[in-house]
């Protein structure tokens, strides 16, 4: 018989769901409410000037000159850079906005343009996305884990309405997109959707067809796919060599294909009736010209590029090979482990490993970017949260240059510290005779989590005093971006070094995420169920 869920256990889950929920929407709106990209800042502005004016491109202009250089459209004025899927999206938004303030999609008229009543529009654009896809997607994740959770009812971060507040608060989507102003809530909740139908659904055609929507909307979900792509292969494989699977095992990657090709058809049919419409946005999606990376992010090569100028050395061709290459060993042990000892524990470690290292080591990274690695560990969270906490402060702090300039230093360390202190009132939940900064020691944690589990107490120490000693890493450095004025001869001296501390840090994280991947034995392989003969 299956064991009955305790009524009075959902019920207080429920009524604490609901007040933490609208506590991280009302976060968001308040975020919402400081200055954005390029706020007052011409000629170019920024990523809310860029979001704008490609509303009036797309409703102005026609499809096939939405990523052509043309009287109408200078790409060099925040030309499309983005899929399709993206370009519909803003012509959708543009089509509202041309009917509530036509002036504010009005073509060449209207750059630059910050009338209030236009503000409120896009940061409500914003704001219902995310709750469409993000948050949507993070309920039922978190849901399922409440579902699915072991048997270890002191798991305190197995409580759906704890771990999806954690979730819901993780500083790093709010600040870009509420506050930096973007749509990131739209390929990762996208993303989310894809990974929740594999480790909770399992239907592998859902998690393809939102995967690949989720890819056509930004193509950094590039960083996914390969977990993906080793996953779904693999699940197509399982019970081979017995021939009775293997025209199971071909319709599967049939329909497999299909979904792909289908989706990737009708995102698409404007521009693939001729290679002429077609090679325009594959330039614009893949510009090599504009370098490794840009600005100071906290990749191996911005910190390699302090100690030897990369652009003396190499070519641009050059660093794309060894980008590629070097992106690729770091991402094929995962991939493999994968493929060989599949499960999906493994899938959501994969998803970590592969984008921290397509972050790491690959081309043309962006700062924002490590939201394509922080969403993956925020999934991980129950199971290690110690190390998902750490992994989203320093993720957090690794965009703060960006988040200095956009004037954002005080949302930034207001959902630091709200995210902070609600984790920490969720240990002193487990533990109610510990002390409240028990998030400290790290041994407190896994005791917490996971009090039938034995862990290696040195280890366990090293780990508590390398993250207090990162704590007081990003408090310094901290103060020095407020207080401290660079050498004329070193403008660039505290974002130099806080990427270089941030990177040091995602190296780390890279090693141990692989670890536990490695580590981890493959418990109960996935069973596909051949579909029964009428």
């Amino acid at each position: 018989m299956t064991k009955r869920a305790d009524p009075d256990k959902f019920t207080v889950t429920k009524e604490a769901l609901l007040p933490g929920l609208f506590f991280a929407l009302v976060i968001r709106w308040c975020v919402a409410a400081y200055p954005y990209s390029g706020y007052k800042k011409p000629p170019m502005f920024g990523d809310y000037e860029a979001q704008r004016h490609w509303q009036e491109i797309t409703v102005h202009t026609p499809v096939v000159n939405w990523y052509r250089n043309t009287t109408h459209n200078d790409l060099k004025y925040w030309g499309l850079d983005y899929p399709p899927l993206t370009a519909y999206h803003s012509f959708l938004m543009g089509l509202v906005a041309d009917w509530l303030d036509p002036e504010s999609v009005r073509l060449f008229a209207s750059r630059g343009y910050e009338n209030d009543s236009h503000k409120i529009f896009m940061r409500w654009t914003v704001f219902l996305s995310d709750i469409y896809f993000y948050v949507t997607a993070v309920l039922c994740l978190c849901i399922d884990v409440e579902r699915i959770k072991r048997k270890d009812d002191r798991n305190v971060f197995k409580r759906v309405d704890i771990a999806t507040i954690l979730f819901l608060l993780y500083p790093g989507i709010i600040l870009i997109d509420h506050g930096h102003f973007q749509y990131n809530c739209i390929s990762l909740g996208l993303f989310l959707w894809a990974t929740f139908f594999i480790v909770a659904i399992e239907n592998d055609i859902l998690a393809t067809v939102f995967f690949v929507l989720a890819l056509n909307y930004k193509q950094m979900e590039l960083y996914h796919a390969l977990p993906f792509f080793f996953y779904l292969l693999r699940k197509c494989l399982i019970g081979l060599p017995n021939r009775s699977r293997v025209l199971h095992a071909l319709v599967r990657f049939i329909q497999l294909a299909i979904a792909v090709v289908f989706c990737f058809i009708l995102v698409w049919c404007p521009f693939i009736t001729s290679w002429n419409n077609m090679l325009p946005v594959i330039q614009r999606l893949f510009p090599f010209n504009r370098g490794v990376f840009e600005d100071k992010v906290s990749n191996f090569w911005c910190t390699v590029n302090v100690f030897i100028k990369l652009k003396n050395v190499y070519s641009n061709e050059e660093m794309v090979k060894m980008c590629f290459l070097s992106t690729l060993m770091a991402s094929l042990p995962s991939c493999l482990d994968l493929f060989f000892r599949i499960n999906r524990k493994k899938f959501v470690l994969s998803l970590i490993n592969v984008s921290l290292a397509f972050f790491l080591f690959s081309f043309q990274v962006h700062e924002k970017t490590i939201l394509l690695a922080a969403i993956p560990v925020l999934v991980y969270f129950p199971d290690d949260p110690f190390m998902c906490f750490w992994f989203g402060l320093v993720s957090t702090f690794s965009m703060l240059p960006l988040l200095v300039k956009d004037q954002l230093l005080i949302p930034f360390i207001a959902t630091s510290l709200v995210y902070t202190a609600f984790y920490s009132i969720c240990l002193k939940l487990a533990q109610p005779n510990a002390w409240f900064m028990t998030f400290l020691n790290a041994n407190n944690v896994y005791k917490s989590v996971h009090p039938n589990v034995i862990y290696n107490s040195v280890f366990l120490k090293l780990l508590s005093t390398a993250f207090f000693l990162s704590l007081q890493g990003m408090f310094w450095l901290l103060l020095g971006v407020l207080f401290v004025k660079p050498p004329d001869k070193y403008p660039d001296l505290f974002p130099l070094l806080i990427s270089m501390f941030s990177c040091i840090h995602f190296l780390f994280f890279f090693v141990y995420f692989m670890h536990k991947q490695l580590a981890l034995p493959t418990v109960l392989p996935i069973k596909v169920k051949p579909k029964k003969n009428n």
